[in-house]
């Protein structure tokens, strides 16, 4: 596929059916490029041509691989191929040895469930400590109080799923790494238009899947991890593709190999890789500073329309902190979801007491147009 960049405009003729159906929900799943759909018979065609077609899959699984470090500006010996953000914050947790003073875990209420569930399900002896309150945990000053000497990890997100807000990761990294603690940023909710590189960030961890704005479909991840050789743990939720030589077939020799690998189980998911591969291949044509303030401008445009029509927004003031989306606060945002679907096919992602309306690249004025006329009609 081309690598030419492309501007926004282009990009978006990669998914004609943003024509008729617009959609402002790739904060849950990405709108469906032609590429994607291609993809995804190739795949299939794949068992067609050879019927046992191993040597393609695992090469598509390191393809994901290579892509994933190249786009995160890290090596790929750095990423760890998993099924979800959920198994990559399990890796991350279970590496470190807690059984020292140094017990504390610091998170917040802007985390995910499949992150922080996971924080709090360990049998190990984790003190978890959050910052409460989903405002509060957008600034680093209520972060460094609780990020000490006995903190062993901290985890933040890029981007928070609640209301598309961005809290001050930099700050939050260079306070925890001043004790000697790591950080764990969960990227889901942004990497694909927030620009990233998780090397200039200077994060311990890093995770993000590849549905929402990556473009993919549900069912891999990747898992950015700064050392992979000075583990303090090794896995134990492991598997045959977690050995020096997965293709060695031996049961009884426990080996991990010096890279991220280390972290990875069983069989991947090979047609989420296949679609993977193609997510990254649509957002690698874009130019990721130019996309992103294309995102911006349409942000500020659809925050100024929702305002105009007397809308809640959960929306902050602070420009610094505004992400991907906005968010609007209502008591029964899946009726009002379910009916922009419905009556005008336009997407949206409703979560809680929020109707969250998240742009991308391929989204245009003429969305936020569709969107106003609908809302009105409907409100």
């Amino acid at each position: 596929m081309s690598r030419t960049t492309l501007t926004p405009e282009q990009f978006r003729r990669n998914f004609p059916a943003l024509d008729t159906a617009p959609h402002f929900a790739s904060c849950s799943q990405g709108a469906l490029s032609d590429h994607l759909a291609h993809t995804m018979q190739r795949m299939t065609g794949s068992l067609i041509d050879t019927q046992a077609p191993w040597e393609d899959w695992v090469g598509k699984v390191e393809e994901y691989r290579a892509h994933a470090g190249s786009y995160l500006g890290v090596s790929g010996e750095n990423i760890a191929v998993v099924s979800c953000a959920s198994e990559g914050a399990y890796q991350a947790v279970t590496s470190l040895d807690w059984s020292t003073e140094r017990n504390q875990l610091v998170t917040s209420d802007l985390e995910f469930p499949s992150v922080g569930n996971v924080w709090r399900s360990q049998r190990q002896n984790i003190e978890v400590l959050n910052v409460e309150g989903i405002d509060a945990g957008l600034h680093a000053e209520n972060w460094i109080p609780l990020i000490t000497e006995r903190t062993k990890l901290v985890s933040i997100p890029l981007v928070s799923y609640i209301n598309g807000t961005r809290p001050e990761v930099a700050a939050v990294i260079a306070h925890a790494h001043s004790v000697g603690a790591k950080v764990f940023v969960d990227a889901y909710q942004g990497l694909g238009v927030v620009p990233v590189n998780a090397a200039e960030m200077n994060c311990d961890f890093l995770v993000s899947g590849s549905l929402k704005y990556m473009l993919g479909l549900p069912g891999i991840a990747m898992l950015y991890v700064k050392d992979c050789v000075n583990v303090e743990v090794n896995a134990t939720l492991t598997g045959w593709f977690g050995r020096v030589n997965p293709f060695a077939f031996d049961a009884a020799a426990v080996d991990y190999p010096r890279n991220a690998r280390r972290f990875e189980m069983g069989t991947h998911p090979i047609p989420s890789a296949y679609a993977g591969v193609a997510g990254f291949e649509m957002v690698e044509q874009l130019d990721k500073e130019e996309a992103w303030a294309h995102v911006e401008r349409l942000r500020e445009k659809l925050a100024t329309m929702l305002s105009g029509l007397s809308l809640d927004l959960d929306y902050p003031s602070d420009r610094d902190h505004r992400g991907p989306e906005v968010a609007v606060v209502m008591t029964d945002p899946d009726t009002l979801g379910h009916r922009l679907s419905s009556e005008a096919k336009i997407g949206s992602s409703p979560r809680g007491e929020r109707l969250r309306l998240s742009l991308h690249a391929y989204n245009n004025e003429g969305d936020v147009d569709a969107l106003e006329a609908a809302l009105k009609r409907m409100l």
